[in-house]
């Protein structure tokens, strides 16, 4: 068994879960065993963006003793947009 813990965060709130699971167990299934799928239905799993300690990975690598797998909202506003208009407003 593996120890882990699986982190999502909004704006208003943050939860992580503690799980321990079989070495071969990917990063999807991790999220799937976590019930944070059912507690936060804006998570979709079809479009899954997930990532170990702030590094990106494929929902199909595999977990390893003590990762902090975690799930990321998809980006409100482009970055670059936003600096672009930014630098309209200050011209």
């Amino acid at each position: 068994m593996v120890n882990i813990e699986i982190a999502y965060a909004k704006p208003e709130a943050q939860l992580i879960v503690a799980l321990a699971l079989p070495e071969e167990t990917t990063l999807e299934a991790a999220v799937k065993a976590s019930g944070l799928l059912e507690r936060f239905p804006e998570i979709a799993l079809s479009e899954l963006n997930v990532g170990v300690f702030g590094v990106v990975c494929k929902p199909d690598q595999a977990i390893n003793e003590g990762d902090r797998i975690e799930i990321y909202r998809p980006l409100r506003h482009d970055p670059k947009e936003a600096r672009r208009q930014r630098a309209l407003k200050q011209a």
